[in-house]
């Protein structure tokens, strides 16, 4: 996945009105604290599909990025219908207070402790839907991810187009909160 700042170009093509999307941090840093047990989080049906922790460095982006870390997805809430040639879905799920992924930081002594929240919206199945509006979150609009064929990384992850929007709850991220990577996060203690 190689994140780029071409987002910010595609999400002027978007329709100007925008999804209200205010959510109160705090409500969903309560919401989901129970998620900081990631034992929690796999009873509850989220998954890691490829045990890969997201780096800038990794993705050919300035290592002063940070990282993302591992996501974990929750494939109902995604409403995953296929992985070939990329994971598709219909999911539209927009509910922060139950997000459909999760990211965890591995740590030296194997753990994982939960940073940020994500949720995701495959393009396709968000336009199906009827739904024109721009996702916004507290006033950011969610980042657009699809594939460049022309370049070498993967700027979808393994994923149809999508939108997606990243919560860093629980990690201090000095690019902001809704930033998608965190100079605050490491993949160093990730094992494959």
């Amino acid at each position: 996945m190689k994140w780029t700042f071409s987002c910010a170009l595609a999400a002027l093509a978007l329709p100007m009105s925008a999804w209200a999307g205010d959510v109160d941090l705090d409500a969903m840093r309560d919401a989901v604290s129970k998620y900081q047990d990631i034992e929690v989080a796999l009873a509850e049906g989220y998954i890691t599909p490829d045990n890969h922790c997201v780096s800038a460095a990794g993705e050919g982006l300035p290592a002063e990025l940070g990282a993302m870390g591992m996501h974990f997805i929750h494939p109902a809430l995604l409403e995953i219908t296929g992985t070939e040639p990329r994971v598709n879905g219909n999911g539209t799920h927009t509910d922060w207070m139950r997000p459909s992924v999760l990211i965890y930081e591995p740590q030296a002594d194997g753990s994982m402790e939960l940073v940020a929240v994500e949720n995701l919206v495959f393009q396709e199945a968000w336009e199906t839907s009827g739904k024109t509006e721009e996702l916004v979150l507290n006033g950011r609009g969610w980042d657009h991810m699809a594939d460049d064929p022309n370049t070498p990384g993967d700027e979808a992850h393994g994923f149809m187009p999508h939108f997606d929007q990243h919560v860093w709850l629980f990690r201090e991220n000095p690019m902001g909160v809704l930033m998608p990577f965190n100079p605050n996060v490491t993949c160093e203690h990730h094992q494959m």
